[in-house]
């Protein structure tokens, strides 16, 4: 078993120990903890885990207070003095950097000739001085604290605040004297040049080692602990010296890459490691390889490895511009002559080739020297903290490489790596560091665990006061790694990540760390987390003992919805319960049909609209937005109860009670009625109806709903439910609308209007009239609500038949309705309508045989005129006897209408808005046939501006039934007796008729133009007719409508020429009556023409041929001896214009006595050709010549 095993087993068992005692719901700990104890004593005992490969190249500066100096201005004043972390050296392209420390082990300077780094060459003190006589005393302290670093000091300053006078007005070096810790400009410049005479020792002691004195021996550089090692060893043996070169060989690279000499540096490293390689110098050969790999980090990373507290600036440096060629693999260690090197570094000649970087080694090649050093390392017991910071330094190189599998080995080693017992803080610290580190390679599981190790030492038992505030800090800082979030949020959306056991453990170590931290509200908050986000990884044991403490931590602090700010700063956000119970649906419902408010169009007065002229427009496709964020298509009222529908179920495994639960709006006032559900275990899907009242008026959005469970209250908003389906959740509030109830005078029906309707209605009534019969309605209107109602309009609309009306079917007089307004809550209003059956009145069902003229009596008066004519529309044969299911008076021939009464309201605040209620009254009326007509013929009457109309009436009623029409005597009819009757008509002149508003482009189609010509003119001819029919018997009576039955024949029999013909014997009109002359006297004849056409017609030829009628159908135009003309016999019409008139005279002479006809014939030429042969319509002309007075 490995260490990290190892720890995970310990952390596991002791966390299984104290959350037991909260948490008796975990599942038991079936492994075993073992522990374990390392002590190792060794000099240098404290690792810098802050290390990195580019702190090779910095000189170590130690800045302390002196005396009793305030945390907060020693902090001020080392924060300027860390600014200065760089400078270059004069004279020089060679930059210099600082590596400052307010805090540094003795012990470890020790080692400052192994690693020139880790020796102290300057210390800065800061100390308070108000008085001169406590300025000796001052001084000598500063000179106590050089002691303590004395043998490697190369320099020391000592900054004095608040000593002002004679002794601070002396010049000296060492020493700088401020009144104050604001006034102090010059705290940079000094260390400026303090920086300068650190410069001048090191390039000295440089120079003086790199100097080669013949003659001379090189000491030997030891590490403390190999000091009692070379007692009595030979100084003179070859091994000896070349292990003294070797080492000084590689001091001297330290000091060269202090110094800014990277190249040198590289040089001497090359040639250390032959030396030491030579002699098995392992930990000294440890140390070269890592200062050549730091050297070559340095020269391939310019930014560094440690982040931004590493970055390094090369100002005025040219090293930059080579960064093209860095990064080339192969670079090998290639040693250069000693006699290349010079005091002041390269030789010139050699310098071209030393400058393509041969010595520094490639990015690969680093990695394998770092790994070679370390088992160097490994080897002395004594060297632990050196092996751990170069796995440190490798760590951060690889992940500049991204190189996260190689730097784990190097992690996994330094996790091993044995130092002495370390307490507590050590532990926590170290276990921090392997946490950062893992997570800058990318291990981020890995890191949380070394955090949640560091979280564990905080309480571990051996302390006597548990730290179980940085226990919880650093517990939340694991959550990343384990992919955790305490925002609910990021559970709503996709599946899962992460494990979801070790994710419940870390939760309930929350738990359990803040309820020991004395914040039960933390505690509540990270079980409804844990409850909400890990419900579907809960057994139903698990559920149960969740909900259960809960509820036992909620009695003393319920759960709310406010932000909890956490030790720290941040802030945890609230756990609504969103899936207690799950919300699948949420849909605002409308308002009932009858209290929908609508706007205001044409309706009173205004003319609003809210709709867009166009199809589609993007504009408003683009504002839609999310669905779930769009306005919904209707309004609610002010006033008015408001209703939102849920789909919710439980998921638990037992009853889930949930109170309190109600609306979450905003906009306007509104008032929420909150509900209590009682929900039974893993129920499906249930609706829920939560209602409210908005108070006040504006946009009103449904954000979600509002619960408590458990004893915790939710907030649970839509946007926050990604599995909610919703149509829209906005809504327009309008201002308060008065409410309208109505009853009425018939009986409610029993039948409901047809489904295609789409109108709803809140009352149906039913009625049983025969066709053509008229009945009132009386309905009562009262106004139920608490506004008064001031306007009123009623229309209504026929729904889809297969029938069609004639007439109104629906009217009413709205204005006696409304002299009663406007009508006060609690109020009743009487309004009447008329409901008239007016349905096709043609026999169309086949029902009858023909009936010859001979077997029907004519009703009227008498035919007089010798010309007949019978129009038959239908000639197809017919059935001598009705079928058996068509007999008058048969269920099958009941006709269903069915009609909606809309009564549009408004009043109060809505009204001045523009907004109206729309009430609906369906109506549902059986139309039992009464009569039909069965055939319609015309006759030509004496006159061609009348015509006699043959009706052939048909008693379809089971009783005695009278027809009349205008000016005529009442026809009866028994049961199933069909008779004709003949009406005398004046012809129409359907040309002068006002164009129907069909005819103004609402048809295109010349057929549908037609069709409404043509029930133009049948209405017109249905008005003058005026035929009505009563059944005596039961005192009902109705009108009976011919408008169906007109074909284009009957109706061109029954209209005016457009082109009028008059003929004027002597001056007077000659159409009906003979008209009387005196034999021998000239007979004055004129011949009259009217244009009504809308074209200009003629010329015309008309020829005047007299005739006899001898009665027995023979004519006798063989009259030159009986009349002579004067003049001629043929007459000439000029053209004639539209709406105009022409004329032409002639003069007839009659020489014997006797009743005389004159036939007046047209010429066929291209005027008379070109026009219907009806226009030419002229009346027979009698003339009857008497004897002459004696």
């Amino acid at each position: 078993m490995n260490l990290e095993d190892v720890l995970l087993s310990e952390i596991t068992h002791r966390l299984t120990v104290i959350c037991r005692r909260v948490c008796p719901f975990l599942p038991p700990d079936s492994g075993t903890s073992a522990g374990f104890q390392i002590v190792i004593v060794f000099k240098m005992s404290v690792p810098d885990y802050m290390q990195c490969a580019e702190d090779h190249q910095t000189l170590l500066v130690v800045v302390q207070p002196v005396g009793i100096v305030s945390e907060e201005n020693f902090f001020k004043i080392y924060k300027r003095i860390s600014s200065v972390s760089q400078i270059s050296v004069r004279d020089s392209q060679r930059v210099l950097y600082i590596r400052y420390r307010h805090h540094y082990p003795p012990e470890n300077n020790e080692w400052g000739d192994f690693q020139t780094h880790r020796k102290v060459v300057g210390l800065i003190t800061i100390t308070d001085c108000f008085s001169a006589k406590d300025w000796p005393q001052t001084f000598e302290k500063f000179h106590v604290q050089k002691e303590i670093y004395g043998s490697t000091l190369y320099d020391s300053r000592l900054f004095v605040f608040g000593l002002q006078g004679e002794i601070a007005e002396q010049p000296r070096t060492d020493v700088a004297f401020y009144p104050n810790y604001e006034d102090c400009q010059t705290v940079e410049k000094r260390i400026e040049d303090f920086i300068e005479s650190l410069f001048i020792v090191l390039e000295s002691k440089r120079l003086d080692r790199a100097t080669d004195k013949s003659g001379d021996k090189i000491p030997l550089l030891c590490v403390p602990f190999e000091k009692k090692d070379f007692v009595g060893l030979d100084t003179d043996s070859r091994h000896y010296k070349k292990r003294c070169q070797g080492r000084m060989r590689k001091h001297v690279g330290d000091l060269c890459l202090q110094a800014g000499m990277l190249q040198d540096s590289l040089v001497h490293y090359h040639m250390s490691v032959e030396l030491l390689r030579s002699v098995n110098d392992f930990l000294w050969l440890g140390a070269a390889l890592e200062g050549l790999c730091s050297a070559s980090v340095i020269y391939h990373y310019p930014g560094g490895t440690g982040g931004e507290t590493g970055a390094r600036r090369f100002q005025g440096s040219s090293l930059p511009a080579e960064a093209a060629n860095r990064h080339r693999p192969g670079a090998q260690e290639v040693l250069i002559d000693p006699g290349a090197l010079t005091t002041n570094g390269i030789n010139p000649d050699t310098s071209a080739e030393i400058g393509r970087a041969k010595n520094c080694l490639s990015p690969e090649d680093i990695i394998d020297k770092y790994k070679e050093a370390i088992s160097y390392y490994s080897k002395y017991k004594n060297a632990g903290v050196i092996e751990l910071e170069a796995c440190v330094k490798a760590v951060r190189v690889l992940a500049i490489q991204k190189r996260s599998m190689e730097a784990s080995e190097f992690l996994q080693n330094a996790v091993y790596i044995n130092l002495r017992q370390l307490s507590e803080e050590e532990k926590i610290q170290r276990y921090s560091i392997l946490s950062e580190l893992y997570e800058l390679i990318g291990f981020h599981r890995k890191s949380a665990f070394f955090k949640r190790v560091a979280a564990m030492q905080c309480v571990a038992p051996s302390i006597a006061e548990p730290g179980w505030r940085a226990c919880y800090k650093l517990l939340l800082e694991t959550l990343p790694g384990y992919s955790l979030s305490l925002d609910p949020k990021d559970f709503s959306k996709g599946t899962h990540r992460g494990w979801a056991a070790v994710q419940m453990r870390l939760l309930h170590e929350l738990v359990y760390a803040s309820r020991r931290m004395g914040n039960p509200a933390l505690s509540v908050r990270h079980l409804s987390f844990l409850l909400q986000t890990m419900l579907d990884f809960l057994s139903d044991q698990e559920k149960k003992d969740v909900t259960q403490s809960l509820e036992n931590y909620t009695c003393k602090c319920p759960g709310t919805m406010e932000l909890l700010t956490l030790p720290g700063g941040p802030t945890l956000p609230p756990v609504p319960f969103t899936k207690l119970p799950i919300v699948r649906r949420v849909k605002l419902l409308n308002l009932p049909a009858s209290l929908r408010p609508q706007k205001m169009k044409s309706l009173l007065g205004q003319n609003v609209s809210t709709k867009s002229p166009f199809i589609y427009s993007p504009i408003i496709a683009h504002n839609r937005g999310e669905e779930r964020n769009k306005k919904i298509d209707f309004q609610w009222v002010q006033g008015d109860v408001c209703e939102v529908q849920l789909m919710v179920y439980n998921p638990m495994p037992f009853e889930l009670r949930v109170e309190n639960m109600g609306l979450l709006t905003s906009g306007v006032e509104f008032e929420s009625l909150p509900a209590a559900l009682s929900l039974p275990a893993e129920s499906g899907l249930y609706p829920v109806t939560l209602v409210g009242v908005p108070q006040t008026t504006g946009t009103i959005t449904v954000n979600g709903y509002h619960t408590t469970v458990f004893g915790v209250f939710s907030d649970c908003l839509l946007d926050n439910l990604p599995g909610v389906k919703t149509s829209g959740s906005t809504v327009e509030v309008i201002p308060a609308l008065p409410r309208l109830q109505i009853s009425t005078s018939l009986p409610r029906s029993a039948h409901s209007l047809q489904p295609s309707s789409g109108d709803e209605t809140s009352t149906n009534v039913s009625v049983q009239l025969y066709n053509g019969e008229t009945q009132q309605l009386v309905i009562k209107l009262e106004n139920i609500g608490m506004e008064p109602l001031e306007k009123l309009e009623v229309t209504s609309k026929i729904l889809t038949t297969k029938e069609k009306l004639y007439g109104d079917f629906l009217s009413w007089n709205l204005e006696e309705t409304l002299a009663q307004f406007p009508l006060q809550p609690g109020k009743v209003a009487t309004f009447v309508v008329n409901i008239k059956v007016k349905l096709d009145f043609s026999c169309q069902e086949n029902l009858l045989q023909d009936l010859s003229d001979d077997g029907i009596s004519v009703s009227g008066f008498p035919l007089c005129s010798p010309f007949r004519q019978v129009v038959r529309p239908r000639v197809e044969s017919k059935p001598v006897n009705p079928p058996e299911g068509s007999k008058p008076g048969d269920p099958s021939h009941v006709k269903t209408l069915e009609a909606i009464l809309n009564f549009k309201y408004s009043g109060g605040p809505g009204h001045v808005e523009g907004y109206y209620r729309n009430l609906s009254l369906g109506l549902h009326v059986e139309a039992e046939p009464s009569v039909f007509f069965t055939r319609v013929s015309t006759l030509p009457a004496t006159s061609t501006r009348q015509c006699h109309l043959l009706l052939d009436v048909f008693n379809s009623t089971e009783h005695e039934l009278t027809v009349s029409a205008r000016g005529n005597e009442e026809l009866i009819l028994h049961a199933g007796e069909c008779q004709r009757m003949a009406i005398q008509v004046d012809k129409f002149n359907f040309e002068s008729f006002p164009e129907s508003p069909g005819e103004k482009g609402q048809f295109a189609n010349p057929q549908q133009l037609e069709e409404e010509r043509q029930e133009a003119r049948g209405l017109e001819i249905d008005s003058k007719l005026d035929v009505h029919w009563r059944i005596p018997s039961l005192k009902r009576r109705g009108e009976a409508s011919i408008e169906g039955l007109l074909n284009q024949l009957v109706l061109e029999h029954l209209q005016l020429a457009p082109l009028q013909w008059d003929v004027l014997v002597d001056g007077q009109p000659c159409d009906c009556e003979a008209a009387a002359c005196r034999v021998g006297d000239p007979v004055r004849l004129e011949v009259r023409l009217t244009n009504r056409s809308r074209r200009s017609v003629g010329p015309f030829a008309l020829t005047v041929a007299p005739f006899q009628d001898h009665q027995n159908g023979v004519h006798n135009y063989d009259l030159h001896d009986a009349i002579s003309f004067v003049g001629s016999s043929t007459f000439y019409l000029d053209a004639v214009q539209p709406a105009g008139q022409s004329a032409c005279l002639g003069a007839l002479l009659f020489l014997y006595t006797g009743d005389f006809f004159l036939h007046i014939r047209f010429h066929q030429d291209s005027a008379s050709k070109d026009l219907p042969p009806s226009w030419f319509c002229l009346p027979s002309v009698h003339v009857r010549a008497l004897e002459a007075p004696a």
